[in-house]
């Protein structure tokens, strides 16, 4: 059952991460033009602990949105941290709380302070009738209810649960919706994802691969370092989209001559180790063994994504996550783990 299965990944997972604000401002910001007249889906969201929709809420005028909805799902670990809608539900236990979505088709200046802010957001939630309502069921993005709400929308902006991914992004490409959603960045090395990623239906986001990403965990969570009041954590996440980025045209600037001795071939694929992205050859033509962060630069018109580590997958399935599949001999270097195989395009 879906809402079984949600629950048990959150518990057992412990994935239950929320998106700082300036990490949101810092992504979205390259999308204007994308995202005006759209209807926007935030549908992992709870506009209690949602910095996602507030972002959108509070940007609804100058993105130029047709429309912003959002659903959480019930029992929400960190509820009530922005505002209230419901009288006296502060008190009901996580428990026993429901699920319920949000549609927003306009944002005023409702108080006259002359700007939108939180406070005009909530006065719409209580006061305008049809904007706020809860759902039948619990809020799961695979529930009917939610379906039905993504297949209306044009652009689905998130952070769905990491343990979930997989399936998350099937839905997405089921109902063939644009994205910008946060994952983890093992997830490039999932089966599903990694054939998106090499067949060019999605792609990294304009943050680099390699920036810290803190992300704000419930109180019953460990955590590393308070940030304005709220625990924080450090995870490897980055951004996923399949929404047309000026960065992924960018060449990159080959600027390392090719040379047996410094770049060595592996004695069970025939491909050469380059161990930084930066230190590709520009005069070499076969196939390259190269880190994940090479994505970050990757451009399709450039190179061509060959493989992941020959036999990857299924070693995974197997239960041997950490075999090293590519190999090199007697070059003083180690194994490398997982490498991306590339190659350049003339």
């Amino acid at each position: 059952m879906p809402t079984e299965t949600l629950r048990n990944a959150r518990k057992n997972k412990a994935d239950e991460f929320y998106t700082q604000l300036p990490d949101i401002e810092a992504e979205l910001k390259h999308y204007k033009e994308q995202l005006a007249g759209k209807i926007i889906f935030c549908n992992c969201d709870d506009p209690y602990e949602s910095n996602f929709f507030k972002y959108f809420a509070m940007n609804f005028n100058f993105l130029g949105l047709k429309k912003l909805i959002a659903t959480c799902y019930d029992s929400s670990p960190i509820a009530y941290t922005q505002m209230s809608f419901f009288e006296n539900e502060r008190t009901v236990p996580n428990k026993h709380r429901r699920a319920y979505k949000i549609e927003i088709t306009e944002v005023g200046d409702y108080n006259g302070d002359g700007a939108v802010d939180m406070s005009d957001i909530e006065w719409l939630l209580k006061n305008e009738k049809n904007t706020l309502s809860l759902l039948k069921g619990n809020g799961d993005f695979r529930s009917g209810e939610c379906i039905e709400l993504l297949k209306e929308a044009d652009v689905v902006v998130t952070n769905p649960p990491f343990s979930l991914f997989r399936e998350y992004v099937a839905q997405l490409m089921e109902y063939g919706k644009k994205f910008l959603i946060i994952g983890n960045i093992n997830a490039i090395t999932y089966k599903e994802i990694f054939t998106l990623v090499q067949n060019q239906k999605m792609w990294l986001g304009y943050r680099n691969i390699n920036a810290d990403m803190w992300f704000i965990v419930p109180e019953n969570y460990s955590y590393e370092k308070i940030v304005d009041g709220m625990r924080v954590k450090h995870i490897m996440g980055c951004w996923f989209t399949n929404l047309d980025t000026a960065k992924r045209h960018e060449i990159l600037t080959l600027y390392k001559q090719y040379s047996p001795e410094e770049y060595p071939k592996y004695n069970n694929y025939d491909a050469i180790e380059v161990g930084k992205t930066s230190d590709i050859p520009y005069d070499y033509d076969g196939v390259m063994g190269v880190p994940i962060t090479f994505l970050d630069k990757y451009n399709p018109e450039q190179f061509e994504i060959i493989d992941i580590n020959p036999h990857f997958f299924s070693l995974i399935e197997q239960g041997f996550p950490k075999i090293k599949q590519l190999s090199l001999k007697n070059v003083g270097k180690k194994d490398p783990y997982v490498r991306i195989l590339i190659r350049r395009k003339s």
